[in-house]
């Protein structure tokens, strides 16, 4: 009887799994956050007080989530070294599982427009194909899941478009197929460093293909 009793009296421990949230962060990602925020001062995003108070916030940060809660308000601008956690605005669909490496994921028009902008979900490998018809690909405000997008266009008789937020980079060098079109990269960073990077392979026939970072002021 009395040994029953002991074992009920003993108190029962759970260890509950870390999330990406819950990690520890570094002074390097902090002052990398500060840098962050001064791009957004530039841009007019926040004023000075608010650079200031975020800037406290950053540098007192001990987690991810608390780091990334600076930014969280900030569209374009993220910490790509705590990328799972960048976004916390953002709530996918009930039921959505995310995309696994090596899916490749298909979208696909004829004769009409196709736009992906706003806050969507960007697959680690993606398929564009668009016949006789617009394709607009805006990551500005997107949650892109690996430091680097695979897509694979296929466009005929159509415009392409794809928006790049400032820090990232494009490769398009492996778009060897143009005809009765062409191929323009506003941006200049194809073939440079930049997080996340887009790689753009497939082709390109009786269209244009043109890259650009997003536009700014009122009529942008």
């Amino acid at each position: 009887m009395g040994e029953e009793e002991t074992t009920a009296a003993e108190p029962v421990t759970e260890t509950k799994p870390l999330s990406e949230r819950d990690l520890r962060v570094s002074d390097d990602e902090r002052e990398h956050v500060v840098g962050v925020l001064q791009k957004a001062i530039g841009r007019g995003m926040i004023d000075l007080d608010e650079f200031t108070e975020r800037t406290d916030r950053a540098l007192a940060s001990r987690t991810r989530g608390e780091l990334n809660a600076v930014l969280a308000d900030l569209a374009g601008l993220y910490h790509p070294a705590a990328a799972v956690a960048a976004a916390p605005a953002y709530a996918p669909p009930v039921g959505y599982g995310g995309y696994s490496r090596g899916q490749r994921f298909e979208l696909n028009a004829k004769y009409s427009s196709l736009v992906r902008s706003g806050p969507w979900v960007v697959p680690p490998e993606m398929v564009v194909r668009n016949k006789y018809g617009s394709t607009k690909l805006d990551f500005t405000e997107a949650q892109v899941q690996s430091p680097v997008v695979h897509i694979e266009l296929d466009a005929k008789w159509g415009s392409v478009e794809v928006i790049i937020p400032e820090h990232a980079a494009v490769d398009v060098n492996s778009i060897t197929d143009i005809k009765f079109g062409s191929l323009e990269d506003k941006t200049r960073s194809n073939g440079r460093m930049g997080n996340p990077r887009f790689v753009l392979t497939g082709r390109v026939h009786g269209g244009s293909l043109v890259v650009r970072h997003p536009r700014r002021g009122l009529f942008g």
